[in-house]
């Protein structure tokens, strides 16, 4: 992989103070976009853009005789000390921002959010599926996107864990994932844990049929460890104010003293990331 590609790309993002995380960040979507084979001159539509990490690396891929159109159902203000709004100004004025937009405030299912037939090559959707509320959201968007594309590229993390350093990452997932089934209104980073066979499923059930998939493993990622602070750090309250029964409430503070054993071993290291490439049937 080419280091003074990615050094490029995250000059064009307002991450001057942290550029070393966002090295590692961009690092690792450069390994999901070369997986998925996004070929130059390509017309890729992305869901969840958030920032733009992954945006920024899709645009580079493609090429200047290429597009991404990137949408988010965030506001531009959400986000920070960045709002994803000032990350997003920044990039389209990059080098690579006249092979950019950037929608926000977008709601892909609403009827609204229409594009012709195959008017793009490929539709992406990058580490946003656990922001989702429910199975139906993500099965709906799957079956309304592929009218739209020839090609859906996916990722996620990989909640099948493969070394004991993952622990952490993963009890926090699920302690998350469980808490989310008392809300009512949700702005947490997991809020629906899909598990790669049940993407399988969706992805089959929407008209799609597998190509390939993988799992990619970038243990420099600092997510797994912020995923855990945050964790320790809300979920106790959490338990506190929301309608939880006590036998599950007396469960998820087993799993947060679990949790804590794990992270104060010092063995962290981010779950894998499950990827896969899919073809309209």
């Amino acid at each position: 992989m080419n280091e003074s590609i990615i050094r490029d790309l995250i000059k064009y993002m307002d991450v001057e103070d942290n550029a070393a995380i966002q090295y590692i960040q961009t690092e690792h979507r450069m390994k999901l976009g070369l997986f998925w084979g996004i070929q130059e001159g390509s017309r890729v539509l992305e869901i969840g853009c958030g920032q733009g990490d992954t945006t920024a690396v899709l645009a580079h891929l493609v090429g200047e005789h290429g597009y991404v159109h990137g949408v988010d159902i965030a506001s531009e203000d959400y986000g920070a000390p960045l709002t994803v709004g000032e990350a997003a100004a920044k990039l389209r004025r990059s080098p690579l921002g006249d092979r950019i937009r950037m929608d926000y405030n977008f709601d892909i299912l609403s009827d609204q959010a229409q594009f012709a037939e195959n008017e793009f090559d490929v539709i992406v959707l990058s580490h946003c599926s656990w922001y989702l509320k429910s199975f139906d959201e993500l099965a709906q968007i799957l079956s309304k996107v592929r009218a739209w594309g020839h090609q859906l590229c996916f990722a996620e993390w990989d909640a099948r864990v493969t070394d004991v350093s993952q622990l952490s990452h993963w009890l926090s997932v699920l302690i998350q994932s469980q808490v989310e089934c008392y809300k009512e209104n949700s702005f947490s980073n997991v809020r629906t844990l899909f598990t790669p066979e049940d993407i399988q499923e969706l992805v089959s059930t929407a008209g799609w049929t597998m190509k390939e998939e993988t799992s990619i493993h970038s243990p420099e990622l600092q997510d797994g460890r912020w995923e855990t602070e945050m964790t320790l750090a809300e979920a106790p309250a959490e338990l506190k104010l929301l309608p939880i029964p006590d036998k599950v409430k007396t469960l998820l503070l087993s799993e947060l003293k679990l949790l804590r054993t794990h992270y104060t071993s010092g063995l962290e290291s981010p779950l894998g990331t499950y990827a896969m490439v899919a073809k309209k049937k």
